[in-house]
């Protein structure tokens, strides 16, 4: 169609190609119009946001641990001669099968201060002995008699196997320490060896007290009911 076709006015004829060119470029109308890119003021949001969050954090600090939390086992106490003994006093002695321990063994047999203690039940296998004097077994309890009287050590070495066998346990460690007169040492040798649980107990290893402690094998408590299957 010419410029010049007769049909159309003017004002139809400006109109007409206007409608032309937003067909041949349908966006070119609106380019001048348009805003900012929206990409553009995606970014700017972003960098709006990251800015509000880093100072919302100011003055916080990284946990050392993350989200994980670390669990501490509680170590268990040793049980305490003394106080062994003096419940035993206030309250009467744990039962202890009525063992009865004489120092009869003890008066007629004293041991050196540095002697090491050696003994075992003839039918104890002899491996088994021998991881007991290597410190292979792990113990169950210990109990320090240093500063106990002999009474008050003849009612923890008696409470502390019961302990043991109360919760099936077959080895533990009783420290008699040593001394010049080596008296706690003397009377607990003479003691373990009228036990009638006890199955073997020798000097323990260096590292584990050397001969200022014994490390003593008891009987499995088969009439335990707490341990019946």
């Amino acid at each position: 169609m010419s410029k010049h076709d007769s049909s159309l006015s003017k004002d139809q004829y400006n109109l007409l190609k206007s409608f032309k060119k937003q067909i041949t470029h349908p966006h070119s109308s609106n380019i001048a119009k348009q805003p900012a890119p929206v990409q553009k003021a995606a970014e700017q949001e972003q960098e709006d946001d990251f800015a509000l969050f880093q100072k919302q954090m100011q003055g916080v600090k990284k946990m050392d641990t993350s989200n994980i939390a670390k669990l501490e086992k509680a170590s268990k106490k040793k049980p305490d001669a003394q106080t062994l003994a003096k419940r035993a006093a206030a309250t009467g002695p744990m039962q202890t099968d009525a063992t009865e321990l004489s120092d009869t063994q003890a008066m007629l047999n004293p041991v050196a201060s540095q002697a090491t203690l050696s003994y075992r039940i003839a039918t104890l296998q002899h491996k088994v002995f021998e991881d007991l004097k290597a410190g292979n077994l792990r113990w169950f309890e210990a109990v320090d008699l240093h500063g106990c009287t002999v009474e008050e050590a003849r009612v923890a070495v008696l409470q502390i196997i019961q302990m043991a066998k109360d919760e099936n346990q077959n080895v533990i460690k009783i420290v008699h320490g040593k001394g010049p007169e080596a008296i706690l040492k003397t009377y607990v040798n003479g003691w373990l060896r009228q036990h009638r649980d006890v199955l073997a107990f020798v000097s323990a290893p260096e590292k584990q007290g050397g001969t200022g402690a014994v490390l003593v094998l008891l009987k499995r408590s088969e009439k335990n009911p707490k341990f019946k299957q």
